[in-house]
C-alpha cells in the first residue's frame, strides 16, 4: 500500500499498539501527527525518525483544552487530515478495586469523549476519501473481574463507532478493531524484550500463538486504504479465535474454581 504524503493522526502512538501504527505508516509513506503523555517514548521516537514526516505533540487529550491545541498543531503543520486513528486508552480497573468516580470518567473521557471531540474538530479538514479507525477490545464484549473502567471505555467506543459511520455516511468511513491477547513489548521503551509465553497460551488461541501489534496496525492500513471503501461502521476482532473457542469445565485441561 502506497500512502505517500498522506496525513495520518494516531493518539496514544508513543508505545504498544499505537506506536506500531505509527511505524507502520511512516513506513509507506505517511505524515504522522501522534499525541502521548510518555514524554520518554516520545523523546525516542523523535530521535528515531525524520521532523518531516513526523509531528509529537506531548498532553493528556481528556483536557479539552489539549484536545483543541493538538488539533490546531496539527492544521497548521499538515493543512488537512486523512485518517484519525482513535488508539488511547487505559484502565484504571474496576468496582473490586475501588475504581471512584473520577479515575472511571478520566477513562471514558480518554477513550469516547475525545474520540467524539476529535473527529468533530478534524472533520471540516478530512481528505475526500477520509477514514476514521477507534480501537475498541474484546474486552468490549468478554470480561475478567474488575475491569468496568476499561471494559466500559472500549464497548462506548465500539458503539461511536457504528454511531458515527452512519452520521459521517458519503464523507468518512468509520470502523474499529477489537484486539484480544496482543504482546506489546516489543513496541514498549525497553529494547532487549524476550517474550516468555508458555505452550497453553498459545494453544488456548485457534490461531496457534498469541497476536503481534503488527497484525493490528495492518488491519488499520487496511481499513484506511481504498481496498476497503465499501466496509464503514464495523467492528473487526482480531484475537486469533480465542473468543469463538468454547471451554467447559474439564475441556482441554481446563478446570473451574470458584
Amino acid at each position: 500500500m502506497d500512502f505517500s504524503d498522506k496525513v495520518c493522526i494516531v493518539t496514544g502512538g508513543a508505545n504498544g499498539i499505537g506506536r506500531c501504527i505509527v511505524e507502520n505508516f511512516l513506513y509507506v509513506g505517511a505524515k504522522v501527527a501522534v499525541i502521548d503523555t510518555d514524554f520518554d517514548s516520545e523523546q525516542m521516537m523523535k530521535s528515531q525518525y525524520s521532523d518531516n514526516n513526523l509531528l509529537l505533540v506531548h498532553g493528556d487529550i481528556t483536557r479539552e483544552d489539549v484536545v483543541n491545541h493538538f488539533v490546531n498543531q496539527v492544521l497548521e503543520r499538515f493543512h488537512t487530515v486523512d485518517y484519525l486513528i482513535n488508539n488511547a486508552c487505559i484502565s484504571k480497573k474496576g468496582i473490586l478495586s475501588g475504581c471512584s468516580f473520577d479515575d472511571f470518567n478520566y477513562v471514558l473521557k480518554l477513550g469516547i469523549t475525545a474520540p467524539y471531540l476529535l473527529t468533530k474538530l478534524f472533520l471540516p479538514h478530512f481528505s475526500e476519501r477520509g477514514a476514521i479507525v477507534n480501537l475498541s477490545s474484546t474486552r468490549a464484549f468478554m470480561s475478567q473481574a474488575d475491569t468496568e473502567s476499561y471494559t466500559a471505555a472500549k464497548g462506548g467506543i465500539a458503539a461511536l463507532t457504528h454511531a458515527l459511520s452512519v452520521s459521517l455516511s458519503g464523507k468518512i468511513r468509520v470502523n474499529s478493531i477489537s484486539p484480544g491477547w496482543i504482546d506489546t513489548g516489543a513496541y514498549q521503551k525497553t529494547t532487549s524484550y524476550i517474550p516468555n509465553h508458555s505452550i497453553e497460551d498459545y494453544n488456548q488461541h485457534p490461531a496457534g500463538r498469541i497476536g503481534h501489534p503488527e497484525d493490528i496496525a495492518k488491519m488499520v492500513l487496511f481499513l484506511c486504504s481504498d481496498d476497503a471503501k465499501f466496509i464503514t461502521g464495523e467492528n473487526i476482532t482480531i484475537d486469533g479465535g480465542m473468543t469463538k473457542q468454547m471451554i467447559y469445565h474439564n475441556d482441554c485441561g481446563w478446570t473451574y474454581h470458584v
